[in-house]
């Protein structure tokens, strides 16, 4: 029994539909290579975890800190009561005694006590001789803002001087300058041509 060969149309179109089909199927397989090719990440790179949380930024390291005598004046104004507060720690006289005036400038008092330093009084610069006499530029604000009086001007004064003598004992006198000139007086009382040494005759014991 033989059988008839198809028409040569109907074998044309049966190749045809073939070629098709394998183009179709070579397109799909080439389309999901490239996409898991540009789905991979570079190398060299970690891909990115979706649930993963964001590292949290490095903590700065902590400043070390040291105990000194701080001044504020008593409730009734007429002694300088020494307290103790934490200031940070820095090397040599010139710089540990910035920090603590630094502090002593800002340092809020706590209820009886008061502050003897006037609000926006800040440090321009310190200075230690040789003979270990300290220089303290303050700014012009200190005088400005001051409330004035004899009993005021010695306590914002002395807050300063003994502030600075008391936690560096190998330190002798304190001259007060403001902004950056040697100056008569704070406020028109205390004479600030001189050196003053620690005054603990103010200071509540």
């Amino acid at each position: 029994m033989s059988v008839t060969p198809p028409p040569p149309s109907n074998r044309r179109w049966a190749v045809i539909t073939l070629i098709g089909c394998a183009a179709v199927v070579f397109a799909v397989l080439l389309f999901t290579g490239l996409s898991r090719l540009l789905s991979r990440p570079a190398p060299g790179t970690v891909a990115a975890d979706p649930i993963a949380k964001p590292t949290p930024p490095a903590e700065a390291p902590a400043v070390p800190k040291i105990k000194a005598t701080l001044y504020f004046a008593s409730e009734d104004g007429l002694r300088l009561v020494p307290t103790e507060r934490e200031v940070p720690l820095a090397e040599g006289a010139v710089a540990q005694a910035r920090s603590i005036l630094e502090a002593q400038l800002s340092a809020e008092a706590h209820a009886p006590l008061m502050s003897a330093i006037p609000k926006g009084a800040l440090l321009r610069g310190i200075f230690v001789s040789q003979r270990n006499e300290v220089f303290v530029d303050l700014d012009p604000a200190i005088r400005t803002a001051h409330p004035g009086g004899t009993m005021q001007e010695l306590m914002t004064v002395y807050t300063i001087v003994n502030a600075v003598l008391t936690n560096l004992p190998n330190l002798q006198e304190v001259q007060i300058l403001i902004g950056g000139q040697e100056a008569d007086t704070l406020a028109g009382h205390v004479d600030l041509r001189r050196p003053l040494r620690k005054n603990e005759s103010l200071i509540q014991q």
